[in-house]
């Protein structure tokens, strides 16, 4: 799977900017050259009203609901492929765009950046690591792609399918996409293992919202071809609703497309399993 390149930048509240002390209370990612961008902020206020005496969680509440709307604004126009100039080029420029560099209570960090395949992950990873890491209560861990592609490889094996399997480059002339387990017959059929258990209901849209636009992106490629969500749904209750938003999301993608649940993962490698059956006893062609 093709790696992209991101920056990113931590948002930080200081409740006396005489004394410089802050709390991380969000992230903010940016990859143009994939067309990607997302902030996730914290939502809640607990663990800030016990680190600062005197501190306004409804306050801080109204305002990071305001921040995180017009940041979702942005990712929006980002993932419309506007045209390179109108795009943030890092993400010091899609936060200061929101908020200014002073001396308010809301300051950024200096940029970090790295390469990665699944960017809604990474930025899910970062607020993971520099936000909610100090929290005291613990919530069920995330499942990644890898975990999630070991439901369907397990049906495969039974199947004796797995090894008909192999990776595919879907490409136009200015972008591709590589899906790792795809196979043919008069078409194309591409697999991609999406893992919507993640922390943030906002990461699950993000994600699901990045492959609309790499698959728009490809949808002209001169192979025929056809995809196949494997989906990881989400354990925890109160991200159902924005899986289900990802999904609508998805049934947007501009080429043919199902999308497979892991409880229907038995029944698919069996519908797989005899389309491959079927092709290997088609008439060859000879010479």
């Amino acid at each position: 799977m093709n790696k992209h390149p991101y920056t990113y930048t931590i948002l930080r509240y200081v409740h006396d900017t005489s004394t410089g002390e802050f709390a991380n209370v969000g992230v903010v990612l940016s990859s143009p050259a994939a067309r990607y961008a997302s902030a996730i902020l914290r939502p809640t206020y607990g663990r800030l009203s016990k680190m600062f005496p005197g501190f306004d969680g409804e306050h801080f509440r109204t305002v990071v609901r305001h921040l995180q709307s017009r940041f979702d604004e942005i990712a929006d126009r980002v993932r419309q492929e506007m045209e390179l100039g109108q795009k943030p080029v890092n993400a010091h420029e899609m936060a200061f765009a929101v908020i200014a560099p002073d001396d308010s209570s809301f300051q950024w960090s200096p940029m970090g950046s790295g390469l990665a395949a699944d960017l809604a992950a990474t930025a899910e990873s970062i607020y993971e690591r520099m936000v909610e890491r100090y929290d005291d209560a613990q919530k069920n861990p995330s499942r990644s792609d890898e975990v999630v592609w070991k439901t369907f490889k397990k049906v495969f094996e039974e199947k004796q399918i797995l090894s008909r399997l192999g990776t595919k480059v879907i490409a136009v002339k200015d972008d591709e996409v590589e899906f790792s387990h795809a196979w043919k017959n008069q078409q194309w059929h591409c697999m991609e293992t999406l893992s919507f258990d993640l922390m943030q209901p906002q990461s699950i849209k993000d994600k699901a919202h990045s492959w609309l636009g790499r698959l728009t992106s490809v949808k002209d490629s001169a192979d025929k071809f056809r995809v196949y969500f494997l989906v990881g749904e989400p354990q925890q209750e109160g991200s159902k609703r924005a899986f289900e938003q990802a999904l609508n999301v998805l049934h947007k993608t501009p080429v043919e497309h199902e999308i497979i649940r892991e409880n229907e993962a038995k029944h698919f490698a069996a519908e797989v399993a005899e389309k491959i059956a079927e092709h290997d006893q088609e008439p060859r062609e000879t010479t």
